[in-house]
């Protein structure tokens, strides 16, 4: 049965690679983080607005799929299991190809995400942890609503940095993904402005690049950041615990299919290094089914997964 997730014992940390941003530089990451987030918001509004009376349109629909897909699995496969996991490795086209898509999801640069996240698993659900959904979030309901406002989304206006050089040296010192991290903001254009120009190519109509962009770009955007952000809030305060952790990470099978598996997240929390979250029967989980894939190709290989011995060590 699917439960609120029981705190389990958590030591204090020294929180180690984060320093605090200046006035300047908060107020600058505080407008960028509100563009990133309320922009594609208001163009997932407009989009619903241009369903009345028309409905969505195939291409539409497809552009939205097909991007999602793309920059989702960036996310999943390239930034998190590849890159900061290192749950397989393929050759250097494969990291780039999974490191650009990532970058095309509008979540921030590959090396910067990178860092976050291992600092997030260093300190889970701890002082130090970036977004966790238990810190300091108060007493009752008022207070529960907090701390999940602040995993979903609220850290990202936090006023520090998670150091690069602490958290991610190896992404820092490979050239090729350290030129993608700097060409950042032309993946974002590119993000933005793709679906519009196939939109316009395909039907010849300014109206078919406007909803293409409405669908393809805004309204997916939107819909893959509350996905992930979800991930960071919802699957650390509800859901089943079949593994021993020592954080407060939780399955949600609710989210499995639109997450392409991130969802079984007290599984990964449990084996962080292990390709496949779906570990157990039934859980499925696409982004392992493409790494499968991958490796079938020999395009992915040092592909990790716990074997039957560890899976029994940490069984509840």
């Amino acid at each position: 049965m699917t439960q609120i997730a029981a705190r389990p014992e958590a030591s204090p940390a020294v929180v180690q690679g984060v320093t605090e941003l200046d006035d300047r530089e908060t107020r600058f990451q505080r407008r960028m983080v509100l563009i990133v987030t309320v922009l594609p918001f208001a163009g997932f509004i407009a989009a619903v607005a241009s369903l009345w009376g028309t409905g969505l349109s195939p291409l539409d629909a497809a552009l939205f799929f097909a991007f999602y897909c793309l920059t989702g699995l960036g996310v999943t496969v390239g930034y998190h299991r590849l890159l900061t996991h290192g749950s397989f490795d393929g050759p250097p086209w494969i990291r780039a190809a999974f490191a650009i898509g990532g970058s095309m999801a509008l979540q921030g640069s590959v090396i910067s995400w990178v860092a976050a996240h291992r600092r997030h698993h260093a300190y889970s659900d701890r002082e130090g942890d970036p977004h966790s959904p238990h810190l300091d979030e108060g007493e009752g309901l008022g207070g529960v609503l907090r701390g999940l406002w602040h995993a979903h989304m609220g850290w990202l206006f936090s006023p520090e940095t998670t150091s690069l050089e602490r958290w991610a040296p190896d992404l820092v010192k490979d050239p090729v993904i350290r030129r993608i991290d700097s060409l950042f903001p032309l993946w974002s254009l590119l993000t933005l402005t793709l679906p519009a120009l196939i939109g316009f190519a395909v039907t010849g109509t300014l109206w078919g690049a406007v909803t293409a962009f409405l669908w393809g770009s805004l309204a997916r955007i939107t819909f893959l950041h509350h996905v992930t952000w979800s991930v960071n809030s919802v699957c650390h305060f509800y859901g089943k615990r079949p593994f021993a952790s020592r954080d407060f990470s939780t399955n949600n099978w609710l989210l499995a299919l639109v997450s392409f598996g991130e969802s079984w997240h007290n599984n990964h929390h449990a084996f962080p290094t292990a390709a496949r979250h779906g570990i157990l029967k039934g859980q499925f989980d696409s982004s392992a089914l493409v790494i499968r894939g991958l490796q079938r190709l020999g395009l992915a290989r040092d592909v990790k997964m716990p074997n039957e011995k560890q899976l029994a060590a940490k069984r509840m």
